[in-house]
């Protein structure tokens, strides 16, 4: 283990002022508690029905959108969407043909970059090989705010373009004939936080109602499409790219989870649910999140996110089956390389003999045996265990192909990743190949010779932009549960209130407890039976899962302080309480 890694944990508790709140007599006090925790003060602000969703007014491109649409329709253009090979790039791609078909556009085609032939987004390459389709209209879905020269060299080929994104911009824009992104510069439209695919969400339901006003589905007998039909879609998307889940977000999501839960659902999805044995009647978005996302993004991780594709838009149950099947297989198969990568990224650490003094503000991480499909898991991985900012690079390219590292950045909260290798790239111009991101997770790309320096320059920038009290686990809890409280009752309020996802948190609660059995499951997991007194009375089953070797030791003490989750466990038709443990305290 590394010496001194673990980060502190900072346990806060919510504040929760009920005299800031107007909720009904008749609600539940215990939800109302979690609730103002998160700055919601009355049941209005949990209404979310579809006539909640922000209007489009202010959707700067919108109009310029749904008019490049209207014209392809009209002539029946040609028209080639540019996927990304992610779980919401998959989901935007099959919304925008499922729903463009419905409407009555008849020549569509689709490709998604191949991450390790092309890397992410519209470049010239894939305008080369879009180019193979002759089409009049290119449309991108979860990428191209960035694409400066892909878009120009579409153009110089005679292919208007259209961009649909939500990344964030750089200084300059691509010469698209639109640009559909709530977060390109002049956008009064204040859903910010939408995933590609609620952007592609808003920009059909713009479409359609133009369709409708000009009387195209009566002209051309097509029943008009309900947009509903696709919430499966937008939640999955949505969930799986793990944007901030504000209002907008919770009703999209709420909406598909509403879908899923009656049997409306795609049979890809059904599919995917069935091999991580997921019953749609009880899902919740974390299902989608942690059980359907990462089979799809498999596909994009280690071959071509068209399998994942393909598997969304077949409409018969025995070929997505097949589709899921593929995909179950390359899940196993990432899970396999992550699990390797992980360990060797610890030792690599261990080697290095850091501590808390001299350990890196920002972890940068290479090995060349390294996969490059799943960097941005192996990222993820060491940013919790070290609790700092973390660039993991693979190496790309061979052959006769120039050489190339590529990184992916996952951050802590106080530090805005993208704007960090941003101002790296400014300090030292020609450094950074490309990068692109969010706020959390970026991707960027370099020359090998590079890396040195950009360690360097990037730890540099980290240790301006934080300080040390940064790096501190800090977890909100909503506080320690009497024994009344801890209640299945409570536990399927808890999970039928959602959608809980980043910045709407599932409740977090902590305590001490009693260990009267424990024994470890699935040789990382650990089974116990709590109480939470020394007469062993109300006995609390609880799981904690991934536990490392050396927290083992700490399960098999007589008392212990955890972060937990009620959790409700289904297990041959019954139900039962469970506490799912987050973090051991001590």
């Amino acid at each position: 283990m590394i010496k001194n890694s673990k980060p502190k944990k900072n346990l806060k508790l919510r504040k929760v002022d009920f005299k800031s709140s107007n909720f009904d007599n008749n609600y539940p006090d215990f939800l109302k508690r979690i609730y103002i925790g998160r700055g919601i003060t009355n049941e209005e602000q949990l209404d979310y029905s579809l006539k909640k969703l922000h209007p489009p007014k202010g959707f700067k491109g919108l109009d310029e959108s749904i008019s490049l649409l209207e014209e392809a329709l009209n002539h029946q253009q040609r028209v080639l969407i540019v996927g990304d090979f992610d779980v919401d790039g998959a989901t935007s791609t099959a919304l925008m043909i499922l729903a463009l078909s419905a409407m009555g556009m008849k020549n569509i085609d689709y490709i998604v970059p191949d991450r390790f032939k092309f890397g992410y987004g519209l470049t010239p390459e894939i305008v080369t090989l879009a180019n193979k389709f002759k089409p009049d209209l290119l449309i991108t879905v979860d990428n191209g705010i960035s694409s400066i020269s892909g878009v120009l060299a579409a153009k110089e080929a005679g292919m208007r373009v259209l961009i649909t994104d939500h990344h964030l911009p750089g200084l300059n824009l691509p010469i698209a004939d639109a640009i559909l992104n709530p977060n390109q510069h002049g956008c009064d439209f204040p859903c910010k936080n939408l995933a590609g695919v609620g952007v592609v969400f808003y920009l059909l339901i713009g479409f359609r109602s133009r369709l409708r006003n000009i009387g195209w589905f009566d002209s051309q007998k097509i029943t008009t499409p309900n947009m509903s039909q696709w919430l499966d879609l937008v939640a999955l998307g949505t969930v799986a790219d793990v944007v901030p889940l504000d209002y907008t977000n919770r009703i999209l999501v709420h909406q598909g989870l509403l879908r899923i839960r009656s049997g409306k659902l795609r049979p890809g999805i059904q599919a995917l649910l069935t091999l991580a044995d997921k019953d749609h009647k009880k899902l919740i978005a974390s299902d989608l999140g942690f059980a359907v996302g990462p089979r799809l993004n498999a596909a994009g991780r280690l071959t071509d996110m068209s399998i994942g594709i393909a598997c969304l838009l077949e409409n018969d149950n025995s070929a997505a089956k097949k589709y899921a099947i593929q995909l179950e297989q390359l899940n196993l198969e990432r899970r396999s390389i992550e699990v390797n990568m992980r360990e060797e990224g610890l030792e690599i650490l261990e080697k290095i003999n850091m501590n808390d003094i001299d350990l890196p503000w920002g972890i940068c991480l290479f090995d060349s045996n390294w996969h490059q499909g799943v960097v941005g898991l192996l990222a993820s991985r060491i940013k919790d265990h070290l609790h700092r900012p973390a660039v993991i690079f693979a190496e790309a390219g061979g052959g006769k192909e120039k050489k190339e590292y590529k990184g992916s950045a996952r951050s802590i909260p106080g530090l805005h990743i993208r704007d960090a290798l941003e101002a790296v790239a400014t300090a030292h111009p020609g450094l950074i190949n490309k990068f692109g991101g969010h706020a959390m997770a970026a991707g960027l790309s370099l020359d090998p010779n590079n890396y040195a320096v950009f360690a360097k320059a990037f730890d540099k920038e980290v240790r301006s932009r934080v300080t040390t009290s940064d790096f501190e686990a800090l977890m909100l809890t909503d506080g320690v549960l009497s024994t009344e409280e801890l209640s299945l009752e409570n536990a399927l309020l808890i999970r039928g209130s959602g959608p809980w996802g980043q910045q709407f948190p599932e409740p977090l609660f902590v305590g001490d407890f009693y260990i009267l059995s424990q024994r470890v499951v699935g040789k990382k997991h650990i089974k116990l039976v709590l109480c939470l007194d020394f007469d062993k009375q109300e006995q609390l089953s609880a799981i904690a899962f991934n536990v490392s070797s050396d927290d083992i030791e700490e399960y098999k003490k007589e008392k212990i302080n955890i972060v937990y989750k009620l959790d409700v466990n289904f297990w041959q038709g019954r139900e039962s309480l469970q506490l799912i443990i987050e973090t051991l305290i001590c």
